[in-house]
């Protein structure tokens, strides 16, 4: 169910902000999965016996699908918080990237042990695909760190990037405080001509 979620709250975002960062690290999850389902029936390498109370999910097991899920997911989200998002000058400000890590790096370890322990995956297709998830997430981090990323701001400047609304935030150290402080300072100045169309 959690990597689910987490795709929902992917689709989610890229309608809502529309930020090639985002879609491009949707895109990639995306790609995991595709090959996780490839290597699953090239291994053919069979999942526990069922229980009669088991929903049935496909024959294969080789490797675990959301072990692979949430190893992509949690590398390249440590890695965007290490060195893709801004950085404050005291360490006590930066203190909650640590926590999220925390977090992610707790609920990819229970989504593992989960799997094994509803008889869905034995020990060793948790770990392949944990550890290839891992991997791919971190060869799809420097894909977009190093490659992609310089083509953000000709996709927002092109026709198609205009008609869809689409932006690149990457040179925006804390894109929340821009988009408040925007908001405010738009919403200051409309108040202004609206108090002056009052008093005239």
């Amino acid at each position: 169910m959690v990597p689910m979620f987490i795709s929902v709250g992917f689709i989610t975002l890229i309608i809502i902000r529309r930020d090639l960062h985002t879609a491009s690290y949707f895109g990639g999850i995306v790609l995991n999965g595709a090959i996780s389902i490839a290597l699953k029936h090239i291994i053919k390498d069979r999942r526990p016996p069922p229980s009669p109370n088991q929903i049935h999910i496909g024959i294969y097991g080789m490797p675990s699908s959301h072990s692979q899920f949430m190893g992509f997911f949690n590398t390249y989200l440590i890695l965007f918080l290490l060195f893709r998002l801004y950085r404050n000058y005291n360490w006590i400000d930066d203190s909650w990237k640590i926590v999220v890590s925390c977090l992610t790096c707790i609920v990819t370890v229970l989504v593992c042990i989960s799997r094994v322990y509803l008889g869905y995956h034995f020990v060793s297709q948790v770990l392949c695909g944990a550890l290839l998830g891992m991997i791919l997430g971190a060869a799809w981090f420097c894909t977009v760190h190093l490659i992609l990323t310089p083509f953000f701001p000709v996709i927002a400047a092109s026709l198609i990037g205009e008609f869809l609304m689409v932006r690149d935030s990457t040179l925006i150290p804390h894109v929340m405080w821009f988009e408040y402080k925007s908001s405010r300072s738009e919403a200051r100045n409309r108040q202004r001509k609206v108090t002056g169309r009052k008093s005239q």
